[in-house]
């Protein structure tokens, strides 16, 4: 369940970003909106959310609102030096990434220079900055059909 700090038009930071993430996981915003400033289209998206759930309407995320959003999507940032199951996910998807790039070594869980390399392919290959980190844009760039995203492709999005 979620939680976190009131959100209104104006606000910025880490939960407003958070709080897009989940809409750019839901489809109800795009990602060229993911930036942490609550804006008029993130407070779109609030209303329309909280109009579908039977919610207050004001556009302001609260507490109920923040319990009725689904779980935030589990795309950390990650860079070379990067431990854990989102680099294992992320070494599963680059070995069997059509077409196929670099090898990204062993699927350990370890981000080295290897997966490093390969991501850098993939990243050029979908249009976002080769720059080796896995942020928003790599995780939620278009990756596949059907709407797919590298997150999506991973399991790491709970929707």
């Amino acid at each position: 369940m979620n939680n976190g700090p009131t959100l209104h038009t104006g606000s910025t930071g880490n939960d407003v970003r958070r709080l897009q993430r989940i809409f750019v996981m839901t489809k109800e915003l795009d990602l060229s909106h993911l930036n942490g400033v609550f804006d008029a289209t993130t407070k779109q998206c609030v209303i329309d959310f909280q109009t579908g759930a039977g919610l207050t309407v004001d556009g302001i995320v609260g507490p109920a609102t923040w319990h009725a959003l689904p779980a935030d999507p589990n795309t950390p940032k990650l860079s070379h030096g990067s431990t854990g199951t989102a680099v294992t996910a992320l070494q599963h998807f680059l070995k069997g990434n059509s077409p196929p790039g670099p090898n990204p070594g062993a699927v350990d869980g370890h981000y080295g220079t290897l997966t490093e390399t390969a991501l850098k392919f993939y990243q050029q290959s979908i249009g976002v900055t080769a720059d080796g980190i896995v942020g928003d844009h790599t995780w939620w760039s278009p990756a596949g059909a059907a709407g797919a995203t590298l997150a999506s492709l991973c399991v790491l999005t709970t929707v």
